[in-house]
């Protein structure tokens, strides 16, 4: 039988570790970016110090990370802004999702397209931000729900295809019991 080999098996194993670091540190590359914008380049800038933080505790390169903020001083870095979409979700469950983007007319589409397809629908902006309050690690649910196990399932597998997507960096709901967000 072809392709069940060792070598295969760790070739394949390999290659979704890989795709799956790549994903993390381009998220953390464009957070980085964006921060090193505001702060000019300073790595002594506790949001910039932060981000860096982060990045080194999910093992990225240090030569990747002076990238990130070479790339936010220069003239590149001024177009990456951070956006933040409002919904509702399975059993009225509110949903804030922070995306760092490049184009936003491209990621806004695209996560409504998301929202759609599993048959929800962006909200205006203030339409769920209300239900949060900005904490020091994002946002805190002000009125935590309870979901039935099927609105749990239905919201887990949403929050799945959502952060598929490059540009989503954080998901806040206001479910009580959510698996792992």
């Amino acid at each position: 039988m072809s392709g069940h080999n060792k070598w295969s098996k760790i070739k394949h194993k390999k290659a979704a570790t890989d795709a799956q670091k790549s994903r993390i540190f381009s998220k953390h590359s464009r957070l980085i970016s964006m921060e090193s914008r505001t702060a000019h380049g300073d790595t002594n800038s506790p949001s910039l110090a932060a981000a860096i933080e982060r990045a080194k505790k999910d093992s990225m390169p240090k030569e990747n990370i002076d990238r990130a903020v070479a790339k936010g001083k220069d003239a590149d870095g001024a177009s990456l802004q951070e956006v933040l979409f409002e919904a509702f979700g399975p059993g009225g469950v509110a949903i804030l999702i922070t995306a760092v983007t490049d184009n936003n007319n491209r990621t806004a589409p695209e996560i409504k397209n998301l929202f759609v397809k599993a048959g929800y629908q962006l909200g205006a902006p203030g339409s769920a931000v209300w239900a949060f309050r900005k904490g020091e690690h994002g946002y805190v649910p002000t009125m935590p729900l309870e979901l039935s196990e099927s609105d749990g399932e239905k919201l887990s597998a949403l929050i799945e295809h959502i952060e598929e997507h490059d540009d989503v960096l954080d998901i806040y709901t206001t479910a009580d019991d959510v698996l792992d967000i």
